[in-house]
């Protein structure tokens, strides 16, 4: 009888226990739970929760007590976009979308295999994005650097880019063209079902291509790196684009790379005691559009070791100088650097565009540096595309070209005499 007994309890105790194992694993403790039922439930959980992002494929069993984002980052040079974490979603807000914007958009990234939170503002995007739109070939870089470009599936031209990874994948046909703008096909998209579009907005309506793919119930995002005048403010945008992917671990550490990269370089020319002057860009349509003090080009210039004789314009824009006035100032110049015309080669070519620009100092002294050294057979210009996501390479060719005796050993990447 007392074996009898005694085995008995034993069975007991072990359905106890065995119900206690099942609930910590699939449920929650309910109220009033004893502290062991809740320590052990906890300890369930810590022991089920993903110690990196989920970067392919959605959650399969639901935990509320889960952080599904333990690899975070945050927003430290740029100051158009920001995150905010909570354990299954995370809110992107973007505050700076175009120049003047007066608006801003907020995007709730929700880990697939959990719910959306039902009292938060924003558009709901599911994270990892397993399909992607790029309507600019500035993200196609960060695409490549963190290992998505299978990832790519529509642009909104196939002629312009000269990201060679991108470019195989069109010659492949696995990629679509889809437009831009008022003319996106908005048809195609609705068919292709993407994960999202990748937009960039200008605030004016028949430019734009957002508003007619957020009335089509098309996941998009606008993403504002053009807008940053500072060079690595604008590549911090690598993070904007891992944060769909879940991707903020390689993210941050190729950007922060990045930064040692190009302040290493900024350092070295901190010091110089001689700033050769320096004007840019070129006659378009009868103007001269002479980049602002406050621009990113005068930025990368002012860190290269330059003289930009227009640094105190104060301006983030381009400001309208005819050439006269530009004559004036610049004539006598030491160099002239981004001309923005990729097809000139050659001294011929520039006087071709306009004889009047053999009278410049720095284009007899062969001093003529257009970043123009990887152009597509379309135009389509690498300085432009792979170059905001690689600033510190931009600064080492422009500190070649103005100091060549600080980076003896650098090749220029982007850059090239115009001879």
């Amino acid at each position: 009888m007392a074996n009898h007994t005694s085995l008995t309890r034993s069975l007991l105790l072990l359905s106890l226990l065995t119900a206690l194992l099942i609930s910590a694993c699939v449920a929650p403790p309910p109220p009033g739970a004893a502290p062991a039922t809740i320590s052990a439930f906890a300890e369930a959980s810590a022991a089920l929760a993903p110690q990196t992002n989920l970067t392919d494929g959605c959650v399969k069993n639901y935990d509320p007590a889960i952080d599904y984002f333990p690899q975070k980052t945050s927003v430290n040079v740029s100051g158009g976009f920001a995150v905010e974490y909570h354990s299954n979603y995370k809110i992107v807000t973007v505050t700076n979308p175009w120049q003047g914007a007066q608006e801003s958009f907020r995007y709730v990234l929700v880990q697939c295999g959990t719910p959306a939170p039902a009292d938060v503002e924003g558009a709901v995007v599911e994270v990892p994005v397993q399909s992607l739109v790029a309507l600019s070939t500035t993200y196609l870089p960060h695409l490549v650097s963190l290992d998505l470009t299978d990832r790519l599936v529509g642009l909104d031209s196939l002629l312009w880019t000269t990201t060679a990874e991108v470019v195989t994948r069109i010659e492949a046909d696995e990629i679509a063209e889809v437009g831009s703008g008022s003319g996106v096909n908005v048809e195609l998209l609705l068919e292709m079902d993407p994960g999202l579009v990748m937009a960039y907005g200008m605030g004016v309506p028949e430019w734009d291509t957002h508003p007619l793919l957020i009335e089509a119930g098309i996941p998009v995002a606008l993403n504002g790196d053009f807008v940053e005048q500072d060079p690595l403010g604008r590549t911090e945008w690598i993070k904007f684009v891992g944060f769909f992917f879940n991707k903020e671990a390689a993210a941050t550490q190729i950007f922060d790379g990045v930064v040692e990269s190009y302040n290493a370089t900024a350092a070295l020319a901190a010091g110089v005691t001689d700033r050769p002057t320096v004007f840019v860009s070129s006659i378009y349509d009868g103007t001269w559009w002479m980049s602002g003090g406050d621009s990113y080009s005068a930025k990368l210039l002012a860190d290269a070791g330059a003289a930009y004789l227009w640094a105190d314009s104060g301006d983030v824009g381009s400001d309208p100088v005819d050439f006269e006035t530009v004559f004036e100032k610049a004539g006598q110049a030491d160099f002239w650097v981004n001309p923005d015309n990729a097809f000139w080669n050659s001294r011929a070519d520039v006087l071709q565009s306009d004889e009047r620009y053999g009278e410049f100092a720095a284009l007899a002294a062969g001093h003529l540096y257009n970043n123009n050294a990887q152009v597509s057979p379309n135009g389509g210009n690498a300085s432009y595309e792979s170059g905001a996501a690689h600033p510190d390479v931009v600064l080492m060719d422009l500190v070649k070209i103005f100091h060549p005796e600080l980076l003896p050993d650098h090749q220029l990447v982007y850059y090239k005499v115009v001879e």
